[in-house]
């Protein structure tokens, strides 16, 4: 008579087989965690970022040098629009190589002494991550 000894290697590969699966998958769920974890992360980096240009763009009414100025960037004097570049780790970027770019675009509202501006941070490939418009009132002298 045979002993058990087969039946019993078998029951080993089987539970050494499932515990590999398992094993696998939960790694795949630790890196899609991962994954998820540094987009949240962009994303609140980036909603700081529109904000903090949004809100220097209404404190300047309009007036992309002033925001530049306050949001300490460089400006090139275009008059519709301010263009921030920052580096996948979010240090500024001073060459046009760049991981973000962060766009200020002022629009026409339609109503008048009402400016509006669309401020919104993109990936390099165009990747939209966040967008805010802001509107701020216009005095006799700044309406454009």
């Amino acid at each position: 008579m045979r002993g058990k000894a087969p039946l019993a290697l078998m029951e080993q590969l089987v539970m050494l087989l499932v515990f590999a699966l398992s094993g696998a998958l939960c790694l795949q769920a630790f890196v899609a965690s991962d994954a998820r974890s540094q987009r949240n992360q962009d994303r609140d980096r980036a909603v700081v970022l529109c904000q903090n240009a949004a809100e220097a763009v209404r404190h300047c009414r309009g007036d992309l040098s002033g925001a530049a100025a306050l949001l300490d960037c460089p400006f090139d004097g275009k008059e519709k629009e301010l263009s921030i570049g920052f580096e996948a780790d979010w240090t500024r970027s001073e060459s046009q190589d760049y991981a973000w770019l962060l766009r200020v675009e002022k629009l026409d509202s339609g109503v008048a002494y009402l400016g509006t501006a669309l401020v919104e941070l993109s990936s390099a490939e165009g990747e939209r991550l966040f967008s805010i418009e802001t509107a701020w009132q216009e005095v006799d002298g700044d309406a454009a």
